[in-house]
């Protein structure tokens, strides 16, 4: 250690390693959450924030529309300590909601579809739509008669949405 270091102190100050120790905190995080993190960039989920905060990632972003925010939350709900370790808000675009005030009323045109042994709403919505996580549309389109979109039985009647 110089004389300069013993009079001025040495040229890595504790807020550096706070710093790195945050950065480090925020790579762990983020890599950890990389799954989710390549969510929001598939579905186009604008960030406005991505940081640490109290030992949680925090992400804070609008969603062009209410399913890519839904399919993010569903990749969140995948990991067993996200409520520890996450603190998000996804907000769907005012033009989205918009659009979705100016459509309900409408009527859809809806199938039918009889639940056979093995069925599963991801299945079934695989089948109508290419996309088994579509399931949620079907799952809504009937909560008249289903209270949790795993259970199912053979012989129900579903309403099938376009």
């Amino acid at each position: 250690m110089g004389l300069f270091d013993k009079m001025f102190g040495s040229k890595v100050s504790a807020k550096d390693s706070v710093d790195a120790k945050k950065h480090q905190e925020f790579e762990q995080l983020k890599n950890n959450y990389q799954p989710v993190l390549t969510v929001i960039e598939q579905q186009g989920v604008q960030l406005s924030n991505l940081h640490t905060d109290n030992g949680k990632l925090v992400i804070i972003g609008t969603a062009p529309t209410q399913n890519a925010a839904n399919l993010v939350w569903d990749q969140i709900k995948l990991f067993p300590n996200y409520a520890q370790e996450l603190a998000v808000d996804i907000k769907v675009s005012p033009q989205a909601q918009a659009a979705a005030a100016s459509t309900q009323g409408q009527t859809y045109t809806t199938n039918s579809y009889t639940v056979k042994a093995g069925d599963t709403l991801s299945k079934i919505a695989q089948q109508f739509y290419g996309n088994s996580s579509e399931y949620m549309k079907i799952f809504n389109a009937n909560r008249d008669q289903l209270s949790d979109p795993n259970i199912i039985y053979p012989g129900q009647q579903l309403n099938i949405p376009d």
